[in-house]
């Protein structure tokens, strides 16, 4: 076994990112002291920074609306904005976190987290404003959009011909 196969980092990668090797040494270090470490979810940005958080999002029909469903966990509704807006449904925020243990023999721990997100989705012409609800529960954005009449009602059968 060589020397270097026993150090966790190595020259190359420190010379690309030193910030990123010194948060993997830190991650490292306090992991000893903690099973959960530094690795909260939302805060793996470059070099310490804060990450763009992509939220999951569900997405559903009925004849009378649409629903979308958004995975926004660790976050409180207060930091959340939805808006519609030239047939896009927007939902942007931050999620900010921070925790402080104090622990035994003086050992204190705190923890910040931070991240924005930021999801546009594209949606169909025919929604009526005032069928617009939102709904914020344990960690899950329900934003239901209702269609108009006219929406509803415009379906359109398309004949299909057989080629030879």
């Amino acid at each position: 076994m060589k020397i270097k196969d026993l150090i966790p980092w190595s020259r190359e990668k420190e010379m690309e990112n030193p910030f990123a090797a010194l948060q993997n040494e830190m991650n490292r270090l306090f992991n000893n002291f903690s099973s959960s470490g530094f690795n909260a979810p939302f805060f793996n940005g470059e070099n310490g920074t804060m990450k763009e958080i992509y939220p999951n999002i569900d997405l559903l029909e009925t004849e009378k609306e649409f629903i979308v469903n958004a995975e926004l966990p660790g976050i409180d509704e207060k930091d959340v904005d939805v808006k519609l807006t030239h047939n896009q449904l927007i939902i942007k925020g931050e999620k900010k976190e921070e925790k402080f243990e104090e622990e035994k023999n003086g050992y204190v721990r705190t923890e910040r987290s931070f991240g924005s997100f930021y999801r546009s989705i594209p949606v169909p012409a025919g929604i009526d404003p005032q069928k617009i609800n939102a709904e914020f529960k344990k960690g899950v954005l329900k934003v239901t959009l209702g269609k108009s009449k006219e929406a509803q009602e415009e379906v359109v059968k398309i004949p299909i011909h057989a080629v030879n």
